[in-house]
């Protein structure tokens, strides 16, 4: 058989004996690294992988490691644990619930601002929707809720962590774009590329994340006036009216400096985000003390919890560049090239199929399991086609809040079912999520149809 055949092949069959190994319930990090050995020991046998190529696997870590970018990713995750548990995102879920709550689908409209907050804030989705469920899921049942309303609404309002800056996933991202971005224009005989920061993605990425926002509103408002049994009112004291002026202000000035310190800092180019994320960890430790919620053993918690996702996330990009390298050395990459510049519709239907497939892979991947695996093999033929980098970043973005809404692996269903009360059951939190799944591809037809909506605010401010 051609070597050159073979060796695409091998690296199908080993794409699916990874998505295979990961449905068993094997870990990510050693699914990926384990079976691309496996494979890489056939190729080798069969002459149509050299082992060799790992020879660069050390070196390519390292660089992982100790790139500056990437500092900003425990960075952000460690603020966001401090703003959880100094109970400071609790405050605010309940001070907003005060203030839309006398309304009709009033406490839905809360959840979904906050969520927005505490995405600009903190960028953790477990720790939102955890505190969302804890805190707005009590309420909203008492108040007559349609229990799959509820809880749609706190699963995808926590995934906007996902999309609205400062999202870990947009810098690792931003990170991957700018290498794959400078070798393809490179390789086009641009050897003085603009270059691709994670600051154009924080700007592109907020005018779709508002969008999302905007959609769900919507949605609440529509169930709001046709079917108002859905989404009652609360009662709200008068104690509780005289007191709002005073507690919004407390509870929602605080987090709102931080996040003007934080993207201010980034979109107005004064701050890289490596920099900022370390101003946003510092703030939120000073935010705590003012508050009066400090100390130690929070302190101890929050450097646990940072530690064990950041550990969490770079074992996964070691399992993926494991992965990366068979695949791409068996033809992999070249396989994928094909396809996909053979397809009709050139760059967009290019764009549509690898947008259905990360969606797909939503189902029973992770986040960044899904762009560690895919964009490194899709990423080099869509900027090739002449797809705008930042307007790649986003979509993906966008798309992949879907993974943490879909069955049967969607996280934030997990973090709901887990603090979510027994008269809730698991059906309902998933059939709560189907509209909003539906909102987000939704919105990602609309960022296919007007790329603008991610390409003009970084053009404006970073050009």
């Amino acid at each position: 058989m051609d070597p050159v055949l073979l060796g695409e092949i091998l690296a199908v069959l080993m794409f699916l004996g990874v998505i295979a190994t990961l449905l068993i319930g094997f870990p990510v990090a050693f699914s990926l690294a384990g079976v691309s050995l496996i494979f890489s020991l056939v190729g080798w046998t069969l002459g149509v992988f050299d082992p060799s190529n790992f020879g660069a696997l050390a070196s390519r870590y390292v660089g992982f490691m100790t790139n500056e970018v990437l500092v900003a990713v425990p960075l952000f995750i460690f603020m966001g644990t401090v703003l959880e548990r100094s109970q400071i995102a609790e405050e605010l879920l309940t001070t907003m619930g005060r203030v839309f709550g006398s309304l009709r689908g009033g406490l839905a409209f809360s959840v979904i601002a906050v969520g927005a907050l505490l995405a600009a804030s903190t960028g953790v989705v477990g720790a939102t929707v955890v505190t969302m469920g804890l805190i707005s899921l009590p309420a909203m049942m008492r108040a007559g809720y349609d229990p799959k309303l509820a809880c749609g609404v706190i699963c995808a309002s926590g995934t906007l962590g996902q999309i609205i800056p400062p999202s870990t996933v947009l810098i690792f991202m931003g990170d991957m774009l700018a290498g794959i971005n400078a070798q393809v224009q490179m390789a086009k005989g641009n050897f003085a590329p603009t270059p691709v920061s994670v600051g154009d993605l924080f700007a592109g990425a907020m005018i779709p994340g508002l969008l999302l926002v905007g959609l769900y509103f919507l949605f609440t408002i529509w169930k709001a006036v046709f079917d108002p049994k859905s989404c009652p009112a609360m009662v709200v004291s008068a104690e509780e009216k005289a007191a709002l002026g005073r507690d919004v202000l407390t509870a929602l000035l605080p987090p709102l400096l931080l996040i003007i310190a934080v993207l201010g800092s980034i979109l107005g180019g004064i701050a890289t985000p490596t920099e900022s994320a370390s101003v946003g960890a510092v703030g939120a430790v000073v935010l705590a003390i003012v508050k009066r919620r400090f100390s130690l053993t929070m302190l101890r918690e929050a450097t646990i919890g940072t530690a064990t996702v950041t550990s969490m996330v770079f074992v996964i990009l070691l399992g993926a560049a494991v992965f990366s390298i068979v695949f791409r050395m068996m033809g992999g990459d070249n396989l994928v090239h094909e396809f996909l510049s053979d397809l009709p519709g050139g760059e967009i239907g290019a764009l549509i199929v690898v947008m259905a497939v990360m969606f797909v892979l939503g189902f029973i991947l992770d986040t960044f399991e899904i762009i560690f695996i895919v964009i490194p093999i899709t990423a080099p033929v869509l900027l090739n086609l002449g797809v705008d980098p930042v307007w790649l970043g986003v979509l993906v973005g966008v798309n992949l809040q879907t993974s943490f809404l879909t069955p049967p692996f969607g996280f934030a269903l997990f973090y709901l079912r887990g603090v979510a009360p027994p008269e809730v059951s698991t059906g309902q939190i998933y059939k709560g999520a189907v509209p909003f799944v539906a909102l987000q591809v939704i919105a990602i037809a609309i960022l296919l149809s007007f790329p603008a909506l991610a390409t003009w605010l970084p053009r404006v401010i970073y050009q």
